[in-house]
């Protein structure tokens, strides 16, 4: 997946995480479902920024980015820990 694949997921998720978002506040959507919904939508999200920053750090050292590759959630989610 090149830069602008990537770009065009991420405001895709963005996207729908508004839309559930305004769509919870106006009371349209179920709680549970919405909020499991916004968690995967906040993981495949913080995937995405990972393999942006990765394929550019690769880039920058002058390596192949199309060798960067998606990380599995739990290690892309301890970063914030």
């Amino acid at each position: 997946m090149d830069e602008k694949a990537i770009l065009n997921r991420i405001n895709e998720f963005i996207a729908e995480e508004h839309a559930l978002r305004d769509a919870h506040e106006r009371a349209e959507t179920g709680g549970a479902e919405a909020r499991q919904r916004l968690r995967e939508l906040e993981v495949a999200l913080d995937q995405c920024w990972d393999l942006l920053r990765q394929r550019r750090a690769r880039i920058e050292a002058g390596q192949n980015p199309d060798e960067a590759q998606v990380r599995p959630a739990s290690e892309v989610e301890d970063y914030r820990q």
